[in-house]
């Protein structure tokens, strides 16, 4: 991932969460937020309560790689936070997961 494809400061995330959209599901929650760009940029959060630092970073690394194959409208902040079952499940569930939430928060490019 590109490194201005990547939420990397914290102001940033914290703008997300406080003037973004949520949804959610079992596994994830994501935030979705305008950011009057020409590329959609990715936070992801992995919290302690998901498991210790390389189930989190095996988590972070899924996501990374779901949000690299799936196609997104330009123009966005979206942020995934990782819940509990993130951790033991499989890499396409997380997959229909995130496709599922993008769809809901209407960012999903259909175009393609």
């Amino acid at each position: 991932m590109r490194k201005d494809q990547r939420l990397t400061r914290a102001r940033d995330f914290e703008a997300a969460r406080r003037h973004g959209r949520s949804r959610s599901d079992s596994l994830l929650v994501l935030v979705t937020r305008p950011n009057d760009l020409e590329v959609t940029r990715f936070g992801f959060s992995v919290g302690r309560r998901v498991g210790k630092a390389i189930v989190r970073n095996k988590v972070k690394r899924r996501l990374r790689e779901v949000a690299r194959i799936t196609q997104v409208q330009k123009g966005w902040d979206l942020v995934f936070i990782a819940r509990k079952g993130a951790a033991s499940t499989d890499f396409h569930r997380l997959r229909r997961s995130t496709t599922t939430l993008l769809r809901r928060a209407g960012v999903l490019d259909t175009s393609s």
